[in-house]
């Protein structure tokens, strides 16, 4: 895998902000990058393709999800785990 977690969580989220993964910083939350609902979905979507991860997230009660959300760090610890998850088992 040549790009690190990160990298490809920062990439997918910059796409779904239309910004440039180096304008997409580490405690950004997704609404200061002008994500929406359906644009965090998306991400969600985008994230388990390109990590072959099924992630805890329920779009209807986002708040009551495993899943965190806060922000950019927190979302790449979350696919971190969830991916070392997937390959210990």
């Amino acid at each position: 895998m040549a790009e690190s977690v990160k990298d490809q969580v920062i990439a997918i989220i910059a796409e779904q902000a239309v910004l440039e993964p180096g304008d997409v910083k580490m405690d950004s939350t997704l609404e200061d990058l002008g994500i929406d609902s359906l644009g965090l979905v998306e991400s969600i979507f985008s994230i388990e393709e390109a990590f072959d991860i099924s992630v805890p997230f329920n779009a209807n009660e986002p708040e009551q999800s495993d899943f965190d959300i806060s922000s950019v760090a927190a979302i790449i610890g979350a696919v971190e785990g969830l991916v070392a998850e997937q390959s210990g088992s």
